[in-house]
């Protein structure tokens, strides 16, 4: 049955078949080699299709900046744009799962009483300025890191500068 000439046979079947493979993959390097940083080349680019534009960086416009949006905010569209948050923060003076907002704009940072802050917030500054509040609203995870405010941020400016507006009008 099996005795050890047939073992003897299968393992150099295997054996053979595992050179072949080896023989093939060496073989078909040789032949489609093209080059590249894992032998340590530098790549270089075989023609370059010319667009007719200059290669150097054309100057960005800028839009308006934050004073002159916040300048022509609307409080109405920010009371709009302000739903979104009302599921962690309200208005009247209680805390919820965030502080209350009513008077924020021009607040200590860190001074809502009665809610536990995470102590994250010592990055934004010392108080709640309009801008500090939109570098904050952008995106609350990179403007004060870690951060338990789980809200992924405002991406318009527009809506950020109505909302500024809105907490603004709220006074305290």
């Amino acid at each position: 049955m099996l005795d050890t000439m047939t073992m003897t046979k299968v393992v150099g079947g295997v054996c053979g078949t595992f050179l072949i493979f080896l023989l093939g993959k060496w073989a078909a390097e040789e032949i489609y080699y093209v080059g590249g940083s894992d032998y340590g080349e530098k790549a270089v680019q075989g023609y370059v299709i010319d667009t007719g534009e200059d290669t150097e960086t054309a100057e960005v416009e800028e839009g308006p900046t934050f004073a002159e949006l916040y300048a022509v905010a609307d409080a109405s569209k920010g009371e709009k744009v302000f739903n979104k948050c009302k599921a962690c923060h309200k208005v009247d003076g209680s805390n919820a799962a965030g502080p209350y907002l009513n008077g924020v704009v021009g607040r200590l940072v860190n001074s809502a009483e009665g809610f536990g802050y995470s102590g994250a917030l010592s990055a934004i500054g010392d108080s709640w300025s309009p801008e500090a509040l939109d570098a904050f609203l952008t995106n609350p995870k990179s403007a004060a890191p870690g951060t338990s405010m789980g809200f992924s941020g405002l991406g318009k400016e527009a809506d950020r500068v109505n909302v500024i507006a809105y907490l603004e009008s709220l006074g305290n």
